[in-house]
This record gives C-alpha cells, sequence and structure tokens, in this order.
C-alpha cells in the first residue's frame, strides 16, 4: 500500500490511504517494517500538506525541545500560564482531566515540576489530522505517529485495518496483529523499548512494571493516555482501566511475559 511519511515530534508520522481494491498490508504500530511496497493508493499531496501542517503546528507550540515553543517559554518563565494562549490552556485542562480521570497516575507536571503536555499533544495531533483528512473527503486512511494509530474506513472494500503490535524485545517481529474493527479505531503503544526510560512511574519504585503497553480502542487521546497510565501506575492501574472504559490491552513484562485482557484473548466474534 502507498504511504507517506515524515519527521517530526522526534517520531516519524506514516499516511495511508485505503478504500481501494488489492491492498492487503496492515498499519504497524511502533518501529514495524515497511509493508513491503504493495500497490495501494497513492497519498494525495494535499493530504499529506494537511497532515503535516497539523503536525507541525502541535510541534512548533507544544515541544520542549524547541526553545522557542510557547510551552518552553513557560518551562523559562518568559510568560505565565495564565498569559498563554487559549489553545494551550485548553490543551493543559484536557489534561488535567485525564489527571483527575486516572486519579492523578497521569499527570501533565513532571517530576520537576515543569510542564509538559507531551503525553496528549500527540494523539491530540493525530485526531486533527484525521479530521482534516475527513474535511478533504478521505473517508478510509490510517495515521500513524511514532506507534499511535488512528484509522477511519476499510483498508480495502470489505477488509479491516490491522494493527501489528511490536515486540520489544525485537523490533523486526510481531507480539500480535489486531483488525481495528468498527467501531474501534484507534491504538497506542507506550513503554521503555523504543525511547528507554521516559514515564514517571508511581507503581513503587523507579521502574514501570511493563516494558510495553498497548491499548485498543475507540478514541485516539484516550487509549493514548492510557497506556501511559498503565506504564506509570502498573497493574492497579491497568485493572481500574479495563474496568472504567472500553479497552483492550496487551502489555509485555520485565521477564517478556505477555498479559492481555479478554477481547484478545478470545479473538475476532
Amino acid at each position: 500500500m502507498d504511504v507517506q511519511t515524515f519527521e517530526t515530534m522526534g517520531t516519524v508520522v506514516s499516511l495511508r490511504i485505503g478504500g481501494a481494491a488489492g491492498g492487503t498490508s496492515g498499519a504497524a504500530v511502533g518501529r514495524a517494517a515497511a509493508d513491503g511496497g504493495r500497490a495501494g493508493v497513492p497519498v494525495p499531496e494535499e493530504a499529506l500538506a494537511a497532515v503535516r501542517n497539523v503536525f507541525t503546528r502541535w510541534d512548533e507550540r507544544f515541544s520542549l525541545y524547541r526553545p522557542d515553543s510557547e510551552i518552553s517559554r513557560i518551562a523559562r518563565g518568559d510568560i505565565r500560564l495564565t498569559q498563554a494562549s487559549a489553545d494551550l490552556r485548553d490543551c493543559y485542562a484536557i489534561a488535567l482531566d485525564w489527571r483527575d480521570r486516572t486519579d492523578g497516575v497521569f499527570t501533565p507536571h513532571r517530576a520537576d515540576g515543569v510542564l509538559d503536555l507531551s503525553g496528549v499533544v500527540k494523539s491530540l495531533a493525530i485526531a486533527e489530522a484525521g479530521e482534516a483528512l475527513l474535511g478533504l473527503g478521505l473517508s478510509a486512511w490510517s495515521v500513524n505517529a511514532g506507534g499511535d494509530l488512528l484509522v477511519s474506513g476499510d483498508q480495502s472494500p470489505g477488509q479491516d485495518w490491522v494493527a501489528g503490535i511490536v515486540d520489544p524485545a525485537n523490533r523486526q517481529e510481531l507480539l500480535a496483529s489486531v483488525p481495528l474493527v468498527a467501531p474501534v479505531r484507534a491504538v497506542a503503544t507506550s513503554g521503555s523499548a523504543e525511547r528507554g526510560e521516559h514515564i514517571w512511574t508511581s507503581a513503587g519504585g523507579g521502574t514501570a512494571p511493563y516494558r510495553q503497553v498497548s491499548v485498543i480502542g475507540l478514541d485516539i487521546v484516550t487509549v493514548d493516555v492510557l497506556a501511559t497510565t498503565i506504564v506509570a501506575g502498573g497493574e492497579a492501574a491497568l485493572n481500574r482501566s479495563i474496568e472504567t472504559f472500553p479497552i483492550e490491552v496487551l502489555a509485555v513484562l520485565r521477564d517478556g511475559s505477555l498479559v492481555a485482557t479478554a477481547g484478545l484473548r478470545s479473538g475476532p466474534g
């Protein structure tokens, strides 16, 4: 299937267009191998431009790696949060809401007190990119940003999109292939395999019990936040999340063993 990629937010974003006969490859979650160059629907230039523009705008405002970003100016004390743009304050409000919904396990504040909205920014950008594609009249597509995946429509007529969840011990291998049967449209993966230890944990000690957590569900922001929450909060956060939200989870423990929710163990149908 034809795919277009670009780098942003310290990762790679890939865009595929579905809906035509002949496409047979899935959209892999994480840094999986390319789909083999199978023929598919070419990505329109305006679609790629729209998605790239969305991610660029979010990165320019919310990246702590960019000294000129608005959130970096807040971190340095150049401006106060009350002086920030409405977009940034709205994003902060979303992060605070998720902090409350996860009993504080998910937080927009780093241990050093710096405001860090990266826990919601990428998924919000993915969601906006999806809206931009729908606005262009494209109803079948997948947007994958560093392992966080949102899809719409069918990969090809009568064929669902498939998410490949990468093995953290060997990133050229897949742990599972998960059909994204509507209304399930989103997958997010969090953990230390790709970026090292970057999630502060409240699960006792400084090391997260899960090496990787993939969450499958209806909404990209929800699954992204919950993947981070489960990595940070451990088994208690996993149990609370699956009791509260309509999600499925595949988690990899430190010893390489797997924990899967019932829907993934039983398979489709």
